[in-house]
């Protein structure tokens, strides 16, 4: 419960209002952590947030976070420069299951700042600690200049399947102009040997299922990271409860097939 001193190593902007922390700890071993896993950053003297860890987890021994700016505490955090300190507690929950996506094929689908969890996805492919037979990506954005990781996107593009879509763009974009959904459905999937990573608005997460579940994807096949309001992280204060689970410990992500009831309450 007590926050480690983390200092910033580098900063950059993805995008006004998103930005990206590199740190290292200034005492001790760093973390390591799983893809989907979770930290606290405090930002002192304004409190703390759940951010989804965006890096390795392994490289360099720095935690990476890449955070929208949307209340006071990540405004708080979006002021801080490289040299800086900031407040660590983690990391929470529980993560992709990469062992289920060996001898399958991967579907790894995004919208928004929602790639930013399934980065350490990525990478644990590329780097070999994760295997699949094929892997796809789909990433869904509001703008051309809304991406995130636009420096890495052409390079995962050679290593895995990637399509990408934005909701408007003018006649220079070479992609697809709409929701993520239509390019996903028009794909073709082999859905009984498939497993489908899923993370974004949760609008669009309900229209993947759909679409993956007409396809022939079992729900016990389908995860996807949620997002809720989380304070203590151990699942002790109840802010992030939802149903019978709780988002910080028994998630955030979580098999379909385990929270469907839940998912369909609109609401909750």
């Amino acid at each position: 419960m007590i926050p480690r001193v983390y200092r910033i190593e580098h900063r950059r902007e993805e995008y006004p209002g998103t930005f990206t922390l590199e740190m290292s700890a200034d005492r001790g071993r760093p973390v390591t952590c799983d893809p989907g896993q979770f930290n606290m950053l405090y930002a002192f003297g304004a409190g703390e947030v759940p951010i989804s860890i965006s890096g390795a987890g392994r490289r360099d021994g720095l935690l990476v976070h890449t955070i929208r700016t949307q209340g006071l505490v990540t405004a708080a955090l979006e002021r801080l420069k490289e040299g800086e300190q900031l407040g660590v507690r983690g990391p929470f929950g529980q993560g992709w299951p990469l062992d289920l996506a060996r001898d399958s094929d991967l579907l790894i689908i995004a919208g928004g700042v929602g790639l930013a969890p399934l980065r350490p996805v990525v990478y644990s492919l590329l780097d070999g600690r994760g295997r699949a037979r094929r892997t796809q990506l789909y990433y869904g954005a509001r703008r051309p200049e809304e991406r995130l990781f636009r420096h890495e996107l052409n390079q995962w593009g050679r290593a895995v399947s990637l399509v990408q879509s934005v909701d408007h763009a003018d006649s220079d974009w070479p992609g697809h102009i709409g929701v993520i959904t239509g390019p996903l459905q028009a794909s073709r999937i082999n859905g009984p040997e498939t497993i489908a990573f899923v993370c974004g608005p949760e609008l669009m997460m309900r229209f993947s299922i759909r679409v993956l579940l007409e396809s022939g994807v079992p729900a016990s096949a389908i995860f996807l990271s949620m997002e809720r309001n989380m304070k203590c992280a151990t699942g002790l204060c109840g802010h992030c409860q939802w149903g019978p689970r709780f988002i910080c410990k028994d998630g955030p992500v979580f098999c379909y097939k385990d929270i469907q009831p839940w998912f369909q309450i609109r609401g909750l």
